[in-house]
């Protein structure tokens, strides 16, 4: 089994040291939206038009896709789509068959508890549109969502990758603990408007709205039962595999992914160039020649991580302008107003009242 050079999160999770516009992972997800599409009658070169992709480009296996571009896919469905659950039933349709190594080590597992933290370590195999977490509490058991951190995302979207995970994460619990699964109940942090009516008929359970966590949750007792297709032999030589896959996901990130992870540990006092190009036992010229290899900069490695934290702390916290702007190296706040209208055309204030925050209207 190789060592996978990838960090951990607290509750085990493999995390790849690459940003939202690297071209690292299968097309499979952003094929099965355009696919989704195709079928309620939109051609997919207009699914396609703010992707930079053929259809013949969907159909590769050799085809890497971006986070931003998968994004950008599911922002064009939000408006060419007229189904209001477009989101939910295209999760449906994602089966553990797509997911390669990733689907078939969970179909191999022979424990379910086995199988939750599993998923959960190696989601990034599985192109996430979203972080998710697993937890059993008492008589259930719950999957929180918190969707990227993007400046593409804003309140409909922020629903709408709520909702394919919902979709996603029903249609594979029954890919592995069968087509009586069902959840208890969904949580979602936004607030429950008229046409959300249909919710608890629609996706089979009750909907509760306006709460602190988007979480798919279940009776626990599902996870007693065992595995029709597990092996623990396959299970074992499949964990092998998987840890291969993501140790290439992150020599695809390549020296950026590096960079970054420099960059994120010292965000409330930034390193100068030349201190990364020492810590990385590099001239700054090799760097920066790199670095363009890599089609990115440290400029624009700089304004990509600061952007992407910046909207996590507006979404998911109540952090004042002040301490945002300390906690992310800026001077003042005002320095960081500026900074986050030209990465978002959006002033910060104005993205934390429509970015589909906690209990937000």
């Amino acid at each position: 089994m190789t060592g996978v050079t990838s960090d951990r999160r607290d509750d085990g999770a493999l995390m790849i040291k690459a940003g939202p516009n690297e071209k690292i992972y299968p097309v499979v997800k952003l094929a099965t939206v355009v696919n989704s599409l195709e079928a309620e009658g939109v051609p997919p070169e207009k699914a396609l038009e703010r992707v930079d992709l053929s259809k013949s480009d969907l159909m590769s296996p050799a085809t890497r896709v971006s986070l931003t571009q998968v994004i950008r896919c599911c922002h064009s469905a939000v408006r060419l789509s007229p189904d209001r659950h477009f989101a939910y039933r295209t999760g449906l349709r994602f089966h553990l068959s797509a997911y390669g190594m990733y689907g078939f080590a969970i179909l191999s597992s022979t424990n379910f508890r086995q199988t939750m933290y599993f998923a959960v370590k190696y989601h990034q195999l599985a192109t996430p549109l979203a972080d998710i977490g697993f937890k059993e509490e008492g008589d259930h058991s719950a999957w929180t969502i918190v969707p990227l951190s993007h400046p593409d995302v804003d309140a409909a979207l922020y629903k709408f990758l709520v909702e394919i995970q919902f979709g996603a994460h029903l249609s594979l619990h029954r890919d592995v603990m069968g087509p009586s699964f069902h959840p208890r109940e969904l949580h979602v942090t936004y607030a429950a408007t008229p046409d959300t009516k249909s919710y608890p008929e629609v996706f089979g359970c009750p909907v509760l709205f306006g709460q602190a966590e988007n979480k798919f949750v279940f009776d626990a007792k599902w996870l007693d039962g065992a595995p029709d297709l597990g092996n623990e032999i396959t299970y074992e030589s499949v964990l092998g595999l998987c840890n291969q896959l993501m140790d290439e996901l992150q020599l695809r990130a390549g020296l950026a992914g590096k960079v970054r992870e420099v960059l994120l540990g010292n965000l409330a006092r930034p390193m100068s160039f030349d201190a990364i190009a020492t810590q990385l036992k590099m001239t700054t010229r090799t760097l920066r020649r790199k670095l363009g290899d890599e089609d990115t900069s440290f400029r624009k490695l700089m304004d990509e991580l600061r952007m992407q934290m910046a909207i996590k702390y507006l979404r998911d916290t109540d952090l004042t302008m002040e301490d945002i702007a300390l906690s992310l190296g800026f001077s003042d706040a005002a320095n960081f107003r500026h900074a986050f209208r030209r990465w978002t055309n959006r002033a910060p204030n104005e993205f934390r009242l429509h970015a589909g925050a906690p209990h937000s209207e």
